[in-house]
Formats: C-alpha cells, sequence, structure tokens
C-alpha cells in the first residue's frame, strides 16, 4: 500500500538524523561501532513504522538493532517512535535491499527479523520476495553460525511458499506455527502494528524460525 506523504517530510528527518546511517555500505563489517559496546547486532528488514522494533530494543538494552525501511513517510513514523521511547541502541537505513551482502560482512549479525513482508503475490515476481530461496542463502551468509532469520506473516501464500524455500535450501526449521498467538511461542512474541490488528480481526499468523 502506498503511504501519504507526511507533511514538513525533509525538515522532520533532517531533525532525527542522528539515528540515521546516511551511507550504510561503508558500514560494512563495522555496525557494532555504531552502538556501545553491544553484545549482539540484530536486523529488522522492512521495519515499518517501528513497534516492533522499539519493544525489542528496548527489552534487550545491551544488543544493537538495524531497522531497514524504504519507504521514507512509514520510516519517518519509526524514527519519531525511537525518540519519544527515549531509545538510543537502534539505527535506521532509508533503504530498498537488493543483495543484504552488500551491506554487511559473513557472519555479522545475531538474527536477522522479517514481519509482515510484502507477499508479491503474482508468480513472476517470486524473486521479489524477502524468503525467496537466494535471498535466504544470502542472510545466512551474514549470520553467525547460531544465528537465526524469523518470519511471521498473515498471508497463507507467502508462509506455503516461505515453507518451500526453506526445504530447498536446506535451512533447519527451529519453530514453527501457523498460528502463533494461539501456540506455545506466544509469550515471548513482540508484535508488530499490522500482527495486533489481524490478530483484533481473529486472523491467525504464521511464524517460523529458522537458522
Amino acid at each position: 500500500m502506498r503511504q501519504r506523504k507526511a507533511k514538513n517530510m525533509e525538515e522532520r528527518m533532517a531533525a532525527l538524523s542522528h539515528y540515521m546511517v546516511e551511507e550504510p555500505f561503508e558500514k560494512k563489517g563495522k555496525w557494532k561501532g555504531l552502538f556501545e559496546q553491544p553484545d549482539e547486532l540484530y536486523l529488522e528488514l522492512g521495519c515499518g513504522k517501528g513497534q516492533f522494533l522499539t519493544k525489542q530494543a528496548r527489552l534487550q538494552e545491551k544488543a544493537g538493532y538495524i531497522g531497514i525501511e524504504g519507504q521514507d513517510s512509514v520510516l519517518l513514523r519509526a524514527l519519531e517512535k525511537t525518540v519519544e521511547a527515549e531509545i538510543a541502541n537502534i539505527r535506521f537505513v532509508h533503504l530498498f535491499v537488493r543483495d543484504i551482502r552488500e551491506l554487511f560482512a559473513d557472519g555479522e549479525l545475531d538474527g536477522i527479523y522479517l514481519n509482515f513482508s510484502d507477499p508479491w503475490p503474482k508468480k513472476r515476481h517470486a524473486k521479489r520476495r524477502l524468503t525467496y530461496g537466494e535471498a535466504l542463502i544470502r542472510y545466512r551468509q551474514v549470520l553467525k553460525p547460531e544465528g537465526f532469520i524469523a518470519v511471521k506473516t498473515d498471508n497463507d501464500g507467502l508462509f506455503d511458499f516461505t515453507l518451500e524455500e526453506i526445504g530447498r535450501t536446506g535451512l533447519e526449521i527451529l519453530e514453527m506455527t501457523r498460528d502463533l498467538h494461539s501456540s506455545r511461542f506466544s509469550a515471548r512474541q513482540v508484535t508488530t502494528e499490522y500482527e495486533e490488528r489481524f490478530r483484533a480481526a481473529g486472523k491467525p499468523i504464521h511464524y517460523v524460525k529458522v537458522k
């Protein structure tokens, strides 16, 4: 869904520039240097309005969190939410990612979150999905050996596709459910804006975590 342009976008973004990484490709292998001695480093690819990221970062204050978002009006809301919550261990990148390996070195990340990614429902667009097999392999490359990829979606087709791609690429499933909030994994989940909306409507959330 195309987001409505926020008022005074450039001025508001400039005021929050201390949370932004302006030259992200130059940070490859050096991301931990943006934080004060972080124990771990996590990425949310497509961080949306920032609810998940700000909650997760507050729970793990000794970890560094990076949120990447391509839509500027959505990213602005995430930035403002971070400032309002006075959270120091998040940095944001305004970018549509083509190859995660251009940004991160091998083994640099402890975990990657893919929350409610665009399903790209048309078959000819399969390679654009963030859980396309070759993308999963690239994520695995920039993760530590014990690192994980966690996926949440309400879209049945995308979830089925994701499971197929996980099987095709040989990744190991650590956790999986087609109804997250009725499962044993629910208690330790941090929710997104979309997730709360879907849950309130009675729509099941699909979840899988792999390494």
